[in-house]
């Protein structure tokens, strides 16, 4: 998607398509809205005193000019109530409206910064986010279809008529198209069928990011993990085929002060089949994006990488796949995480926290001081808080709050759930440190216990992301499949830190 912002009338843009708003309960047009009326002799009042336009969230309303101005088509993009509109509705709106114009055939369109004007926004916010929304709502996953087709919709021209604000509007469009591109590889790579997204794919997606960017890359081999002591990760690793892989990204921002940093962790398991405690068909179904939490944190590394935060970060990948075989790992044995503690196996099929277990250990190891994992941890997870806010589990109740406000200021919401002593007690083994599951009850809660049991102490968020990683239906920036959560989050947590 191309973008424009320049200064002008958008009545006077030649374009396929403007798109003005109306917030609800507004029965005479203002701003460009009211602009691109009194143009057309007041076709949109007309329209809204025959109560064809309402105003309200989600409606929209195309209009043929017919000559009567420059564009072919004007259409109308309901926001709703002003005391209720949001970024994150900036982005909805911006998204919908992208694929309406889109449907029809629009190859250009222009487009005001929705909200900020009666709704009181941040222009350069309202432009990030509708840079976000244009890029999300665009995104289309058909590579496998013989039918796929190019997108109509490809350039966006952002008009404002106040000059002076056009520096603060390409910079937030700049921001909102990297940030969506970021979320999109995240998507891209979490809708990929597992024959696909190997780890070793998911080496070469962190490569490219690399290489385009500027980042460090290093993949430890399974030869180097024997070395370091991951017996987590190559235990769960070892019934497949496909070599596990350890991806490490290092983006420097603030060379000379190397203990201003943060790890990203993601869990990278690319097909879970359960192990041996083997999943029924239905619960295989959508594992192919059982490595959704090691997208995100390369999704946001590219992001990262290009908005250049003066903080050091690191993101961390332990990739592999949990197959079935002679070679399986057994309920009921005993591995050994990098770190020197030891897990006793209770379910096979609780074998992301295994391999988190050893990116943890490996990054406290090279000094990274806080840390936070993204996993599609648990199914429990998806039952306490359902498909619109992810679990966040912390130590540190600062650190915490932290990135649950960057979710909410993105628009990815996350709720912390507690992390009292007492839980462990589920997950006490008699014959080793800790097993690998506390039972039903708390499911979510223990999962991310045993996760931090080797954060050796390290300011530490774990955020469960098993109920938002996917989503069935199409509606404002989201489209089926992946959803690129939480990419923006942490994008969003490292700019923050970073100040």
């Amino acid at each position: 998607m191309k973008f424009n912002i320049v200064a002008g009338d958008i009545a006077q843009q030649d374009v396929g398509a403007v798109v003005v708003n109306l917030f609800e309960g507004v029965t005479t047009p203002g701003g460009a809205t009211g602009a691109v009326d009194k143009a057309m002799g007041g076709a949109i009042s007309a329209l809204i005193a025959d109560g064809e336009i309402k105003g309200k969230s989600g409606e929209m309303t195309l209009i043929h000019t017919l000559g009567s101005i420059t564009p072919k088509r004007v259409l109308v993009a309901g926001l709703g109530s002003p005391a209720s509109f949001t970024l994150d509705g900036v982005r909805s709106v911006s998204a919908e409206a992208a694929r309406h114009l889109n449907s029809i055939g629009v190859q250009s369109a222009a487009t005001i910064v929705h909200g900020a004007g009666i709704a009181g926004l941040d222009e350069q916010a309202s432009a990030q986010a509708l840079a976000e929304g244009v890029v999300l709502g665009m995104y289309r996953f058909d590579k496998y279809k013989a039918d796929a087709s190019d997108a109509n919709l490809n350039e966006i021209t952002v008009v404002e008529f106040d000059e002076s604000k056009l520096d603060a509007l390409k910079s937030g469009i700049n921001v909102g198209r990297i940030i969506g591109e970021g979320v999109n590889r995240c998507r891209d790579m979490a809708n990929e069928p597992a024959n696909s997204m190997t780890p070793s794919e998911m080496a070469e997606q962190a490569l490219e990011v690399s290489q385009a960017h500027g980042v460090e890359i290093e993949v430890i081999e399974r030869t180097q993990m024997k070395e370091l002591g991951m017996g987590a990760l190559l235990a769960v690793a070892q019934a497949s085929e496909e070599p596990p892989k350890f991806i490490i990204l290092r983006y420097s921002g603030d060379p000379q002060n190397t203990d201003n940093n943060i790890g990203l962790l993601g869990k990278g398991i690319t097909f879970d089949s359960g192990g041996l405690d083997i999943k029924n068909a239905a619960g295989m179904a959508t594992m192919k994006g059982d490595m959704a939490g090691g997208a995100s944190v390369i999704g946001a590394m590219q992001a990262i990488a290009q908005l250049k935060p003066k903080i050091n970060v690191t993101v961390i990948v332990p990739a592999a796949e949990n197959m079935v075989s002679g070679a399986a790992l057994r309920p009921g044995d005993v591995i050994r995480a990098m770190n020197g503690k030891t897990i006793e196996i209770d379910n096979t099929d609780a074998e992301g926290r295994l391999v988190l277990a050893d990116a943890m250990s490996y990054a406290r190891s090279v000094g990274l001081n806080r840390l936070v994992d993204v996993a599609t941890l648990t199914g429990a997870m998806g039952i306490a808080l359902g498909d619109k806010c992810m679990g966040a589990f912390g130590n540190d109740d600062e650190f915490t709050q932290q990135v649950v406000s960057a979710g909410n200021a993105v628009g990815e919401r996350a709720w912390p759930l507690p992390m009292y002593d007492e839980y462990k007690a589920q997950y006490r083994s008699d014959i080793a440190d800790i097993k690998n599951t506390g039972g039903r009850g708390a499911g979510a809660i223990t999962g991310a216990l045993i996760i931090g049991e080797f954060n050796d102490g390290a300011p530490w968020v774990h955020l469960d992301i098993a109920g938002v990683a996917r989503t069935g239906s199409v509606k404002g920036a989201n489209i089926k499949g992946a959803t690129g959560a939480p990419v923006r989050t942490l994008v969003r947590l490292v700019c923050d830190l970073a100040g």
